[in-house]
């Protein structure tokens, strides 16, 4: 039997599954990740899940993005031999229509972030194509799509080595997850694939990060084969690391880890490692000709009675407006601030354009002096939004700015997302700065927390030109003080040591 695919409905299921995914998290992930938040100890990484959950609640409520970075478009389709698609496009083209549909929706429209060459030009194709699509050949007469959008701060935290056939996996896991640092934002997961080639080990790891997060159910009933066993000892050595969520200390790093294998050259052990965020976004559906996807969203049901808040009694209160060097220098490793007042913006692009400025003599056309810098590329407003969500970007990908920018701009703080490297952390300390951190993965409740936003400078840049955002109790934690103590370095380090000594609250 034939089954005909019209064009038209793999374009709308694709547009119509990154809209989906772009505010719905799974309802695997929001279960385990409400158990994570239920055992956590560490008071840090507990309000960082707690904001996760409350800005997922949110966004499934507003419809709008879990994180600014809505990611680059992944999509696995396995193909029935007994499927012919009404069509004149390359499947290509078709995958590409229906994400170019999907990001530039009106209702909410979804971040742009794909360049068009990686190389010289680094143009923004506008739209977020083009997607990566994987197509197999199968047994049937449906098509079975994935769809998975996947932001740049965990896939740059991807890893490849090739063991030799002797060597342990668990060993070179546990030896390289403190290496991604927490710019991957955990907690998440992992996907591993191992054997085939290189290409082979990297695609599997991949698609790992599709399955159901099922480790709860693992260790209630128990490992029922050798990769099951290997699945639970890498998750439970991995969260004996201490890195805890946002990288801050604390008992969960993983909910879960995923290994896929395939045969492979007797000389060779080809491992691939890749990460997923705490906007952990995947939807599987199957088409079989009677027309596009229907996606089920998750009931809210499915989310913890979990409402962050800012806490005034824990958390001091910054008027970015009068900010001086010696309010900077008195904050504290750990400490929790509200932010208030006019902050600027800016990312890589924006740093690389500074600098050559700079090294011009050339003016800038913004004044930094006493100011304080948010890394982010947020997402264009709709309706009543002065901004879309607006949560940071991976702050280490500044460090080679941070020295300029503190030297030659006057500027006095930055806030990102997860660690900072030692070239960054010792210009702080010289120059007696201080680095934030916000959340990974609470773009839209930060973003409620900014009460104004204007385009200042680079325009053309898109979501990199410089903002100026006017912002009320922004929530951030001080993460290297002036002093240069770095809570990424202390918190995993505190906690490693903490979850070796102390009986852990059992999964439940």
């Amino acid at each position: 039997m034939t089954t005909v695919i019209k064009e038209e409905d793999l374009i709308q299921s694709i547009a119509d599954a990154v809209q989906f995914i772009s505010y719905y998290h799974p309802t695997d992930y929001i279960q385990h990740l409400a158990r994570a938040y239920e055992r956590e100890q560490n008071p840090a990484a507990k309000d960082a899940i707690a904001q996760i959950l409350t800005n997922s609640r949110m966004c499934a409520e507003g419809r709008r993005p879990i994180c600014q970075d809505t990611g680059i478009v992944n999509v696995f389709l396995k193909v029935g031999m007994g499927v012919r698609f009404d069509t004149k496009r390359s499947m290509q083209e078709l995958c590409d229509e229906g994400v170019r549909q999907g990001y530039l929706n009106p209702d909410n429209p979804l971040r742009a972030s794909v360049l068009s060459d990686p190389l010289f030009t680094r143009k923004n194709t506008r739209d977020n194509t083009p997607c990566i699509v994987y197509v197999e050949l199968v047994e049937g007469s449906t098509v079975d799509v994935q769809v998975a959008a996947k932001g740049g701060g965990s896939e740059n935290k991807s890893k490849f080595v090739m063991l030799n056939p002797s060597d342990s996996l668990v060993d070179w896991v546990l030896k390289t997850v403190p290496t991604m640092g927490a710019g991957w934002c955990p907690p998440g997961m992992l996907g591993i694939g191992v054997g085939g080639t290189a290409e082979k080990a990297m695609t599997m790891a991949k698609q790992a990060l599709m399955d159901d997060i099922d480790m709860y159910e693992l260790l209630q009933r128990g490992p029922q084969n050798k990769l099951e066993e290997l699945r639970i000892e890498l998750y439970e050595k991995v969260n004996a690391l201490g890195i805890g969520a946002q990288g801050l200390g604390g008992l969960t790093t993983v909910l879960d880890v995923k290994i896929n294998t395939f045969p492979t050259h007797a000389a060779s052990k080809p491992v691939a490692m890749i990460p997923n965020c705490a906007a952990t976004r995947h939807v599987h559906f199957e088409l079989d000709g009677s027309g596009p996807a229907h996606l089920t969203p998750p009931p809210l049901s499915t989310w913890p009675d979990v409402n962050w808040a800012p806490d005034y009694n824990k958390s001091q209160q910054v008027d970015l407006n009068t900010l001086t060097k010696e309010q900077v220098a008195s904050w504290k490793p750990g400490q929790t601030l509200l932010l208030s007042g006019k902050m600027l913006t800016g990312r890589d692009a924006a740093h690389k354009r500074i600098q050559e400025m700079l090294d011009r003599g050339e003016s800038l056309p913004v004044d930094f002096t006493n100011r304080v810098i948010y890394y982010v590329g947020p997402v264009d407003p709709v309706r009543d939004e002065v901004v879309g969500p607006a949560g940071p970007t991976t702050s280490t990908r500044m460090d080679k700015f941070t020295d300029m920018m503190l030297e030659k701009t006057g500027l006095i703080a930055m806030i990102g997302k997860a660690e900072r490297g030692p070239v960054a952390i010792e210009s702080i300390r010289k120059h007696g700065s201080a680095y934030l951190m916000a959340v990974g993965g609470s773009a839209y409740l930060v973003s409620k927390a900014i009460r104004g936003a204007r385009v200042v400078a680079f325009e053309d840049l898109g979501m990199e030109a410089i903002y100026e955002f006017d912002v009320k109790d922004m929530p951030v934690t001080v993460a290297v003080d002036a002093l240069g103590t770095s809570v990424h370095q202390t918190g995993p380090a505190e906690w490693k040591t903490r979850i070796a000594e102390i009986p852990l609250i059992p999964v439940r």
